[in-house]
């Protein structure tokens, strides 16, 4: 295991109706002046966004508003919230959705203290300072909720980049998981892909000896396998929502990664396919993972055989591990299928003929450098391999 440090103080507020203590934990945490940053229309049907400022003015807390934000979001709403939250003299954002807004609601937060442009921040600059972030989640999958990571789109040449800083994790976060209980099926699928993903990134290590980390990670890809399929055929199952919940933001705050190298191959290779194609994360993940596992799994067969067995129950092959290994990705792809996953290009809208450009991009575009990954490096040839196993 490698040395690390490891600080997470998000205040968790978790269960029932909890939405409606926000304006108790913004003022807890110094808010005085709220930006309440969210999406499209779900938030203002479903009542939600009603109950937010209730509770805000019960506290006497004023605040302004910005919808609008994406899938995948954009640099373009994150300069109208820095305008917005300069203006209005902000002290604290509230950010109500999924993880598109409370990932743009960071990057708001650190360019709003910024004299500079906050892409700076995504072409690897370090988020020193920002705004107090707060956050009522509406479907779990990103794990932006419990982390200090932000991932947005530049909408000039679409580049969707990540930055992370412990400046930006949030003072507090409210989980209901009844607010999950009205998402479309395909969403929620394409949550429990992205938490999945987001154990496999932290999995495929080449630090030794990370046993600890290894079964937390395989208890919560458990937990997945077990209270995924029950929540697609019962969107109503309470219990199943809130494991996956906790589930998701366990995978993402980093406790299941320290002491470890990390992958992250199959988010870089995905993002190409989400800010050209605008699919959702979690269905391109679906696609990817597969592939890179299939093109990576050479490189250490027995951490892919490892999972094979004790996540996805696959029999031990000792004389041809290989076998096995194979056999766990296989299950891990049938899963997301069973679930309601896109398993090639075509189905996530796609083009073979874009390949090497998808390919470039993720190797050389904006901040990169040529190569990418964290457990086998790859270039833009090996990236280009990993896409056509796609289609």
């Amino acid at each position: 295991m490698d040395n690390f440090t490891f600080y997470a103080p998000t205040y968790f507020a978790f269960g029932k109706e909890t939405e409606n203590e926000a304006g108790k934990y913004v003022k807890r945490f110094g808010g005085s002046r709220v930006l309440i940053h969210y999406g499209g229309g779900s938030v203002i049907r479903s009542g939600l966004l009603d109950r937010v400022k209730r509770s805000l003015e019960a506290e006497q807390l004023a605040y302004v508003e910005l919808g609008g934000v994406k899938p995948n979001p954009r640099s373009g709403l994150v300069y109208k919230g820095i305008d917005l939250c300069r203006k209005e003299n902000i002290d604290f954002i509230l950010a109500v959705g999924g993880g598109s807004a409370i990932d743009s609601a960071k990057a708001i937060a650190a360019g709003a203290l910024y004299s500079g442009d906050f892409w700076d921040y995504y072409e690897g600059k370090a988020v020193e300072e920002a705004l107090a972030i707060g956050t009522i989640i509406t479907i779990s999958a990103a794990g932006s909720e419990g982390s200090a990571d932000s991932v947005v789109t530049k909408e000039e040449g679409m580049f969707k980049r990540a930055t992370t800083g412990e400046a930006l994790r949030p003072k507090f976060t409210i989980m209901n998981p009844s607010l999950t209980q009205t998402l479309p099926a395909y969403q929620t699928a394409c949550g429990i892909t992205d938490i999945i993903a987001h154990l496999y990134e932290r999995y495929l290590t080449n630090t030794k000896e990370v046993e600890v980390t290894d079964r937390m990670i395989e208890a919560l890809m458990l937990t997945m396998i077990h209270e995924g399929p029950k929540v697609m055929e019962d969107p109503d199952n309470y219990e199943a929502r809130a494991n996956i919940m906790w589930a998701g933001m366990m995978a993402h705050n980093n406790s299941c990664g320290v002491g470890r190298t990390q992958d992250w191959t199959s988010h870089d290779i995905e993002h190409e396919l989400s800010a050209l194609y605008d699919c959702a994360h979690g269905a391109g993940l679906a696609v990817v993972m597969p592939a890179v596992f299939s093109y990576n799994m050479k490189h250490n067969v027995m951490r892919f055989a490892q999972a094979a067995v004790r996540v996805w129950g696959c029999q031990m092959d000792f004389e041809q591990p290989e076998k096995t290994a194979l056999a766990g990705i296989e299950a891990l792809r049938q899963f997301l299928i069973s679930i309601g996953m896109p398993k090639n290009f075509h189905e996530l809208g796609a083009k073979k003929e874009d390949i090497e450009k998808l390919a470039h991009t993720a190797c050389y575009g904006d901040v990169n450098t040529g190569t990418l990954g964290g457990f086998v490096t790859l270039n833009q040839k090996d990236v280009e391999n990993i896409y056509r196993l796609m289609v």
